[in-house]
């Protein structure tokens, strides 16, 4: 399980602390008897939601049990709100809508081009969710035409692609999934090739800043088109919020 702390720019105090449970790129995996050692681990960690950033099944399958089940343990474990977006394979052959609304049956709060607010006393802090990037269904101005930067703005979104818009919107903190942290990665040199974002991309995994705006981008959990992964393991992360020391 990967860590980060992530400092953001006029965090609400209450939110010191606020920790993320991040899950990309499922890919219809079957964890099998180990999916109760997963979950189980997961019980062990504090977080205080849960962000999926899509790709739950891969592009020729229809099923989505494996993600289904493991987002119940996840719920029946910890109690933690879960918010998702939609990735480019979940929309395959129209059927992303379908997904949505299965996913809405669980209780998940999924975001489609919109905000949701989280509260806590006074404060506030918001989840800004686009539909998939790679199939140009997002719409990041009309997902953050609700908010203002007077609270502080994390977006969910499958492809680490919009980190420049994401800047320019002076959000504060992206989470996005989609590269798998290219599957095979070289020493020194990072991931060969990745779809949609060619050779060598410079935001294929890790933690990326730019001004006041972080983006960490998962090594995902599963595999799309072959089952393969060199220098670079399945990933679930947590990321912790903090407030930034002023200099």
């Amino acid at each position: 399980m990967r860590r980060y702390r992530v400092p953001i720019h006029g965090l609400p105090i209450a939110f010191e602390g606020f920790t993320i449970l991040h899950l990309s790129d499922l890919h219809d995996k079957d964890f099998g008897s180990a999916e109760k050692d997963l979950i189980n681990l997961f019980k062990q960690k504090k977080f205080d939601m849960v962000a999926l950033t899509g790709d739950l099944v891969t592009r020729d399958q229809i099923q989505l049990t494996p993600a289904l089940e493991l987002i119940s343990g996840i719920q029946a474990t910890s109690g933690r709100p879960v918010y998702s977006v939609s990735g480019n394979h979940d929309w395959h052959q129209g059927r992303g809508a379908q997904f949505n609304h299965r996913l809405q049956e669980l209780g998940v709060k999924v975001l489609s081009n919109c905000s949701a607010a989280i509260e806590r006393g006074s404060d506030r802090i918001w989840i800004i969710g686009v539909d998939d990037p790679v199939t140009h269904r997002d719409r990041l101005e009309q997902a953050i035409s609700d908010t203002n930067n007077s609270a502080s703005r994390l977006l969910l979104a499958h492809s680490p692609q919009i980190f420049p818009r994401a800047v320019a919107s002076g959000l504060d903190l992206v989470l996005a999934g989609h590269t798998h942290g290219g599957q095979i990665r070289l020493p020194f040199l990072g991931a060969p090739f990745i779809p949609h974002m060619g050779y060598f991309p410079d935001l294929a995994y890790g933690i990326h800043t730019s001004g006041n705006t972080t983006m960490v981008v998962s090594g995902g959990l599963g595999e799309s088109w072959f089952p393969i992964r060199f220098n670079m393991m399945p990933e679930v992360s947590l990321i912790t919020l903090e407030q930034m020391k002023q200099s």
